[in-house]
Order: structure tokens, then C-alpha cells, then sequence
């Protein structure tokens, strides 16, 4: 039998800097483009975010959510450059972009896949490290393997071996988006196409909820009949991988938690996709809104650290900016760099295990010895400047001392 989903959604999340001294222009930009909205966050609206996350990385990501009654209204009645003089200096602000109505794009020219964009968000840290966010559903299929190849196309609409692979003839046919270079232009827009200081791979991370009918995954049909099928969900393999032939290579890249019965999410360092079975009304009712709002915010927390101490970290290599990036390490740690970020036991599973994914510890720890080390020696430099001067002060001294008793001597 083949394999087929009840409801499912994917977030493709795109990584872009922006110049630090260009930031609050580009805030600047977003407030005022009629596409883009300031996403204010409410804690009647927004009442499991608030809830999840602890008072400070709450205060740091959502700092919007202190926006209330009288200070929300004076904000708004400030200029956008004045606006954008307040948010650049908050750790995080969220926008919203509209392409218009629901589009529905088609990719393939025979049989193809159906899919709508229902939201694009714009994620931006005031490091100018951002993420695009763009939340595909796919339409008129129930066919697991259209999740498959629908995620391994579209994930690669930004990569340059895009046209060099025969299989991925993409076509994209709809009123609002002709062709995927469209989508493609949709995202130099709002990313720009400069290359900033931060160097960082031209690629998206995938982030995807699908939920299987309970036909597929259940008491009678377990998960090993169809593991494979989850192998190529979450490393975005085509339909007609063989996952046989790298399984070890695969599976030893892949973490996964399954603290429910009948759900299984994947991440790898590049992924992080759920699949779960509708014999649990909790995996189609609560569950898919959970998972993109509370666990997506962890999952940008976490990508934004990782790029975060990348940069850091090759940053070090210039001595004239230890200073600069003495301070922003420093503020990271202090703001962004936490061992717990809410009290959830799964909450807390997840964040861990992505850390492990991404191998934070161990750059931050990397960091930090180079940074000692480098202070240490710029340390040594400034006590030998400083010798060298006091030597120097001292001989100066000394001849002055003896011209004085010269010519005291001749008087």
C-alpha cells in the first residue's frame, strides 16, 4: 500500500545578513514596504509562545510582547525611521510579508505537484544575521511521495547545481509566480543579493510537520514498515532514493526523538521534519500548531546560534577586530546563549538535541580558548609596548639627569 499523509506543511528557511551598519536601514525598508508587517506579539493571542519560553528569551525574542495599551500606540504613531531606531535595538523583531491572495504554484509539467504559500515571515537579529521563512502546504495530493519530491526541488530553487541535475526540472506554473525564477526573485527582494561579512552557505533548512492517516501507522502497521520512507522525510531525499545503499552514513547523522508512541521527529543539520499518525487525535489537532509555533521559534534560536558562532569564530582570525567582536560575543552570551530556555521536558529535549546537531557547545567552547588565548597575547604586546616605553622614559631620564650635572659642573 502506498503511503499517504492527512495534513502536512513545510517551512523552508533561508538564511541572509544583512551589514550591520546597513541594519537599521533595512528595518527602515520592511516598515515601510506595504508587503511587510511589524509582527506585534499579544499574550492573549500568543498565549503558548509566552508560556514556553522563560522570562529572558522570552524579553529577547518577542520583545514586542511589552508593546501593550498606550506604549503600543504611541510606537505606532512614531515615524518609521523612529520605529526602526527602537527595534534595531532589540535582539529580534519578526515581520510578516504578503505576496497578496493564497498562491498556488504547480511544479512539473506533467502530473505535477500542487502547492500554496499561505505565509513568509522575515526573522531578523540585530547581529544582521536574518531568515526568510516561507510555509508551503501542498494541494489536491495525499501521496507521501509528493511530500518527498515537492521538499527536494523546492529546497534546492537557491542552489547554483539547481540546472546541472536532470531530475529536477522545475516548473512552477501560476498567476502569481510564473516560473521558480520568480520565487527566486521574490527572495532577492527581501535578502538582497550583496554578500555581507558573515559568509554563510546559499541554502535552506527544511522544517516540516506531515501526519499520516491512521490507516498507514498504527497498532497493526508499525513504524519499520515504512522507516525508509522517513530516512529520505528527513533529509529531503527524493522519492526514488535508495536508502539503502548509505543507511549506516545516514543514520548516524540523524537524531531522533520519539517520546509519543505514534510520532518521530528527524534532524539533522540541515532538517528537522515530524511525522506522526492520526491514530492519535493530539498529532492532527494540537500538535501541528505546537510545532510551528513554539518548536519553530526554538528551531531559529537554534540556527541563528549556530551561524552566529560560525561567524564569531572565523572572525577571530582578524586581531584588529577583537575588540568589536570581544563585545558582541560577550552580549550573545549574556542574551542569546542559554543552557535552558523553557521549563517543557520536551522543550528542553529538543533544544538539547539540536544543540548536539549543530555542535554548539563545542564551538562555543572553541571560541572561547581563542579568544583567551588571543587576549593573552595581546595582553603580553601591551606589557612589552608598555616596557619598551618605560625604558625608554628611564634613559631619557638618565641623560637628562647627566646633562644637568654637566653643566652644573661648568658653571
Amino acid at each position: 500500500m502506498e503511503l499517504s499523509f492527512k495534513y502536512q506543511y513545510t517551512y523552508f528557511l533561508y538564511p541572509f545578513v544583512i551589514d550591520e551598519n546597513k541594519y537599521e536601514k533595512y528595518i527602515i525598508r520592511l516598515l515601510k514596504d506595504k508587503k511587510s508587517k511589524l509582527r506585534i506579539f499579544e499574550k492573549e493571542k500568543d498565549l503558548d509562545i509566552y508560556n514556553y519560553f522563560t522570562p529572558n528569551i522570552r524579553e529577547r525574542l518577542f520583545p514586542t510582547f511589552e508593546m501593550r495599551d498606550q506604549s503600543l500606540r504611541n510606537f505606532k504613531e512614531l515615524s518609521a525611521d523612529k520605529q526602526a531606531k527602537i527595534l534595531a535595538k532589540h535582539d529580534c523583531v519578526c515581520f510578516e510579508y504578503y505576496l497578496g491572495e493564497s498562491v498556488q504554484g504547480k511544479i512539473g509539467k506533467e502530473n505535477g505537484i500542487f502547492f500554496s504559500i499561505p505565509k513568509i515571515d522575515i526573522i531578523c537579529f540585530n547581529t544582521g544575521i536574518c531568515f526568510l521563512s516561507i510555509k508551503t502546504t501542498i494541494e489536491e495530493s495525499e501521496k507521501f511521495s509528493d511530500i518527498l519530491n515537492f521538499n527536494y526541488k523546492f529546497k534546492e530553487i537557491k542552489s547554483e547545481f539547481t540546472g546541472l541535475k536532470q531530475y529536477e526540472n522545475i516548473n512552477i506554473q501560476t498567476d502569481a509566480l510564473k516560473d521558480v525564477t520568480e520565487i527566486s526573485s521574490v527572495i532577492d527582494e527581501i535578502a538582497g543579493t550583496q554578500k555581507a561579512d558573515i559568509d554563510i552557505e546559499n541554502k535552506f533548512y527544511t522544517f516540516g510537520y506531515a501526519c499520516l492517516p491512521y490507516e498507514n501507522w498504527n497498532d497493526r502497521n508499525e513504524f519499520e514498515k515504512f522507516d525508509n520512507e522517513f530516512l529520505k522525510y528527513v533529509n529531503t531525499f527524493p522519492s526514488n532514493y535508495i536508502t539503502d545503499l548509505n543507511r549506516e552514513s545516514e543514520e548516524q547523522n540523524l537524531s531522533v526523538i520519539s517520546k509519543l508512541k505514534y510520532s518521530r521527529t528527524g534532524i539533522t543539520k540541515s532538517n528537522c521534519n515530524l511525522l506522526c499518525s492520526a491514530v492519535d487525535m493530539y498529532n492532527y489537532t494540537k500538535l501541528p500548531y505546537e510545532y510551528e509555533t513554539v518548536t519553530y521559534f526554538t528551531y531559529i534560536l537554534r540556527l541563528y546560534q549556530n551561524i552566529f558562532l560560525k561567524y564569531i569564530n572565523n572572525e577571530f582570525r582578524s586581531y584588529t577586530k577583537i575588540i568589536s567582536i570581544r563585545k558582541k560575543f560577550i552580549d550573545f552570551t549574556k542574551n542569546l546563549w542559554s543552557k535552558e530556555i523553557t521549563n517543557d521536558d520536551t522543550g528542553s529535549l529538543y533544544y538539547k538535541i539540536l544543540g548536539s546537531t549543530f555542535e554548539l557547545e563545542d564551538q562555543f567552547e572553541q571560541i572561547r580558548k581563542k579568544y583567551e588565548i588571543i587576549y593573552k597575547d595581546l595582553d603580553i604586546e601591551k606589557n612589552n609596548r608598555n616596557y619598551v616605553v618605560i625604558v625608554l622614559l628611564l634613559i631619557l631620564s638618565l641623560l637628562l639627569n647627566t646633562f644637568t650635572i654637566i653643566a652644573y659642573m661648568f658653571t
